[in-house]
């Protein structure tokens, strides 16, 4: 697991965009240290190769030194940094996204702010919305506050990329779909090689929603084709005893602004065999619900199961304390 510097508290959003053809994105702003009115910049132009059609074309950096041409690396401008309020860490990176497939897509693209030894000071996640085939995207992207003592920022990674199709892609939070039910995944949750992921639905419309067994899900690979030989359970499947997995389905009903939940549930445990990897999974609330295609990552390991709760009202799963469960859903 990568090391890295702890963040100052800073506001997180995520920069939502939608494209259609060659488009200025804009700027994901962050705060940061400010180095005072007399620090300059380095803006220095990137040729590194694109990663799953995201490429960083530029970097502006604060200079090594008061000249901006001691620090090397072929810079083509230098400015000079904000003062005041607007002063920040003077680190940014315009980047593109090119969607070189048939379909309009929708990107989510981990931003890695690191040292000149690899080490990660700060990430940013942009999603950019609705990218349509064959366009380009472009915009800028700055790290949140950077900790005090924090070692010099060199270089601007695209750490990792995420894209799915613009019409499966969870809504963004403040937008309700036409179908008034916005459903998403949590960050998930692990101990001791036990891996727990929330699905969360929530009625964003103007009427009462009813929910009645389990999410249906559909395990897939990078390029969005179906993953076979995992075997998925209603409930735990025996992968472990944990609160709400292994209770009988029951209508949950929803007044608008509430939420329902269930879980996945699965061990990363590595025996004999090739292990899994699930970049994708499709989730349907119900049988005839939109689809909505969410990026948890689960590292079957070579297990070949995944566990699946049945939706309850979300306050629910948020207690349950005396159980049996080798972890706790928060």
């Amino acid at each position: 697991m990568r090391r890295r510097l702890p963040l100052l508290p800073a506001l997180a959003t995520v920069l939502l965009l939608t494209a259609c053809g060659s488009e200025h994105a804009g700027t994901r702003n962050g705060g940061g240290v400010g180095i005072g009115a007399s620090g300059s910049t380095q803006r220095t132009q990137v040729t590194e190769p694109a990663v799953d059609g995201v490429r960083i074309t530029s970097t502006t950096l604060p200079s090594a030194s008061a000249s901006p041409g001691d620090s090397g690396g072929g810079p083509v401008e230098a400015e000079r940094l904000p003062t005041g309020a607007a002063a920040d860490s003077g680190i940014s990176a315009a980047y593109e996204v090119t969607n070189s497939g048939t379909a309009d897509l929708t990107y989510t693209v981990r931003f890695d702010f690191t040292t000149s030894a690899g080490e990660v000071m700060a990430d940013e996640r942009v999603t950019v919305r609705a990218v349509g085939a064959g366009r380009t995207v472009r915009g800028t992207v700055r790290p949140g506050m950077l900790a005090p003592g924090a070692s010099r920022v060199t270089s601007v990674k695209v750490g990792e990329v995420t894209k799915v199709p613009a019409d499966e892609a969870p809504t963004e939070a403040g937008v309700c779909p036409p179908s008034g039910i916005r459903l998403s995944a949590d960050d998930g949750d692990a101990a001791t090689g036990l891996r727990v992921v929330g699905l969360i639905l929530e009625n964003c419309g103007d009427r009462d929603y009813t929910v009645n067994g389990y999410p249906q899900v559909s395990l897939l690979d990078e390029g969005h084709e179906p993953i076979d030989g995992v075997k998925i359970f209603r409930g735990g499947g025996g992968i472990s005893t944990v609160t709400g997995f292994d209770d009988p389905p029951r209508p949950v009903t929803l007044k608008p602004g509430e939420r329902a939940s269930a879980g996945l549930m699965w061990r990363n445990t590595t025996g004999f065999g090739t292990a899994v990897d699930v970049p994708y999974v499709r989730v349907r609330a119900e049988p005839d619900a939109a689809p909505v295609m969410v990026t948890p990552h689960l590292d079957l390991g070579t297990t070949g199961k995944l566990g699946v709760s049945p939706w309850r009202s979300a306050p629910e799963q948020q207690t349950g304390d005396g159980t049996t469960d080798e972890r706790r859903r928060p």
